[in-house]
């Protein structure tokens, strides 16, 4: 049966139900994962956390990746995803974007001792590469020669194969692919960042209210230094902080 959405006042629906539904990546830290205890955990976590306090409600979360972030939001089964997602042409004309909270770009991890010197190198090895995401979408436009391999979940199913060398290279927002290699000793990263891109918050069409307030979210948490902090806490104090033009 089809979902029916409401797509009057979502703000106000939020704060008269006293929840939000938010969908985030808990698959790859630092930007989502889980502790210990299975508690959710990691800078987009904190992201919305801080908005669900603003706003005065519970916070619910689905763990989402890849196409998913986008469909349940268009199904309302999500209010907003706050889950690693870069702005791209594709997701714009089906959704909309807030202002950027982070900055990313793509990196290339390979296994150490592979002549991967370039792009060009990984023709006729295999990548692996989340279903429905950029970096899935970037290697079969830039290298076609590669053999791409798809997961669900870069983290852990694609960090599974590179450790386990059952393939010669990955691609993934650097966020993850920095800390990955940097947790991995089998494994390198290519220099250079790959089509740098702004991570926003996606939220579905004609919500303009409550897109204006999510911006205005998004301003004080820059302005006001959590986002600063929020970096710090999970890259580390020499942590680059990615302008973001605001």
């Amino acid at each position: 049966m089809a979902h029916t959405v409401s797509y009057a006042g979502v703000l106000d629906d939020i704060r008269e139900q006293g929840f939000i539904k938010v969908g985030i990546s808990l698959g790859g830290m630092p930007m989502g994962g889980r502790d210990g205890r299975n508690e959710p955990i990691g800078y987009d976590y904190e992201v919305a956390k801080l908005l669900a306090e603003k706003m005065g409600v519970e916070l619910r979360i689905t763990d989402v990746y890849g196409d998913a972030r986008v469909s349940l939001l268009q199904s309302g089964q999500l209010d907003l995803v706050i889950g690693n997602m870069t702005v791209t042409e594709a997701r714009a004309e089906v959704i909309d974007f807030t202002d950027p909270y982070f900055k990313t770009g793509l990196r290339i991890i390979y296994q150490k001792g592979q002549s991967i010197k370039s792009l060009a190198d990984l023709a006729g090895k295999k990548v692996v590469a989340g279903r429905g995401t950029s970096g899935a979408i970037f290697i079969s436009e830039q290298v076609p020669g590669a053999e791409i391999v798809y997961t669900e979940n870069f983290a852990p199913n694609g960090v599974l194969l590179l450790r386990q060398r059952r393939v010669d290279a990955g691609i993934e927002d650097s966020s993850m692919a920095d800390y990955v290699a940097s947790q991995i000793g089998s494994l390198d990263i290519l220099p250079g960042v790959f089509v740098a891109g702004d991570i926003a918050m996606g939220v579905r069409k004609g919500e303009p209210a409550f897109l204006a307030y999510l911006n205005e979210f998004i301003a004080e948490y820059v302005s006001g230094g959590e986002y600063e902090k929020n970096i710090k806490r999970w890259w580390g104090e020499d942590a680059e902080i990615p302008d973001l033009g605001q």
